[in-house]
């Protein structure tokens, strides 16, 4: 499926959901500069690979070149990505990716939240808002949010949102430099039948 309306805005009057631009780099890079310490025991590495089309020493993008990746996935209907912003804050960032269509009719929802901004509930709203989404615009059946079960304040967002804990992924994800144990919470759309 194609997004052929992409960019697009999403919101629910207060926080706004839209795509990252060149123009927010300042932003972006003053925030994750500044959560770097918070944030890298939940960020995403890269594993080294020695065999397939991805051998090779894992190099994170540019800030253009990630952008870019962003809106041709996108545009392609099978990632979305938006930075979450509250007024003229830089918050967050949100994606709802590896979606698939066809029979599964599902994704996956990862997040990060600026510390001075946790614990005020606008990670669980942008899940909520972007749920919607996946669930209203793209029809998506199932939407699974995966964290590490040391994150306590992440399930507590999955459940608030109304996703239910499904069970325990063993060495599920590339997290801080290893493999690392996910607990799986997942959300049905009762409108795709």
């Amino acid at each position: 499926m194609s997004s052929h309306h992409w960019p697009i805005l999403l919101s629910d009057g207060e926080l706004e959901l839209r795509p990252l631009r060149l123009r927010d780099r300042l932003k972006w890079n003053r925030v994750r500069g500044k959560n770097r310490e918070w944030l890298q025991q939940w960020e995403a590495t890269l594993p080294k690979v020695t065999v397939g089309p991805s051998a090779a020493v894992p190099q994170l993008p540019s800030f253009v070149s990630m952008i870019a990746t962003f809106n041709r996935e996108a545009r392609n209907g099978r990632s979305y990505s938006f930075v979450i912003w509250k007024g003229p804050n830089l918050i967050g960032q949100i994606t709802l990716g590896g979606v698939i269509y066809g029979a599964l009719r599902g994704g996956h929802i990862g997040y990060w939240i600026d510390q001075e901004f946790a614990n005020h509930g606008y990670t669980t709203r942008a899940v909520e808002i972007l749920t919607r989404f996946g669930f209203d615009q793209l029809g998506l059946h199932r939407i699974e949010i995966n964290i590490r079960p040391e994150n306590a304040p992440s399930c507590r967002v999955a459940e608030k949102a109304g996703y239910l804990f499904e069970g325990t992924r063993e060495r599920y994800l590339h997290i801080d430099g290893q493999w690392r144990d996910h607990v799986s919470y997942v959300k049905e759309n009762p409108t795709v039948e």
